[in-house]
């Protein structure tokens, strides 16, 4: 597979260069597949690779995802890419924003296991902050005691829905029902002669 990587992005606002940035830095970070870095959904493909694709049923198609889970070999051809010299993009924030959800749920549970995260965040600040409420002498040990507790069991709920997102993320890639492996080479085998001795 030979891909074109955009080396420079000209006539681009700075947001959409921050954005994409960002977005390629948290899929390549979190997900489990490695998007190449400022590239588009174009590119050179063999047979086996156009045939690994479509194995790949599932409806909701982020492809430039589809293409790196495949694997197989993979090369960049960097390039500087011009302003337009005509037209404008057809694309708005809004739309890239909804692709860029599209990449993120569709190639990675983190945004499930986030709430779990938190959840344990929360609880051992609320420890904590009980901790310092048990040994001070404070006026408004109260209130805070209060909220000590508001943020335990807000922690607690989080951590059971971090729990259900968990499985929750196992059905979902069940479902997308892939390919466990894609085969790169087959090796002939000697069977045929080992029987025929």
């Amino acid at each position: 597979m030979v891909y074109a990587q955009r080396r420079v992005r000209e006539g681009e606002t700075w947001l959409k260069k921050a954005s994409a940035h960002v977005f390629y830095r948290v899929m390549h970070r979190f997900g489990p597949v490695k998007l190449p870095r400022d590239t588009g959904d174009f590119r050179l493909m063999s047979r086996r690779v156009i045939d690994g694709v479509k194995q790949l049923r599932e409806r909701h198609r982020f492809m430039k995802g589809l293409f790196a889970w495949v694997g197989y070999r993979q090369v960049a051809v960097l390039y500087d890419r011009d302003p337009r010299s005509a037209g404008k993009t057809k694309w708005n924030y809004w739309q890239l924003w909804n692709l860029s959800v599209e990449g993120v749920t569709s190639f990675t549970v983190a945004p499930l296991r986030l709430a779990a995260y938190l959840g344990f965040l929360s609880t051992l600040f609320a420890f904590a902050l009980g901790g310092w409420i048990f040994f001070s002498d404070e006026s408004t040990a109260g209130d805070l005691a209060i909220l000590a507790a508001v943020l335990f069991l807000g922690g607690v709920q989080l951590i059971s829905l971090g729990i259900i997102g968990e499985y929750l993320g196992r059905i979902f890639n069940e479902t997308k029902n892939r390919p466990l492996y894609l085969t790169q080479n087959v090796a002939p085998s000697n069977l045929k002669e080992n029987s025929a001795q």
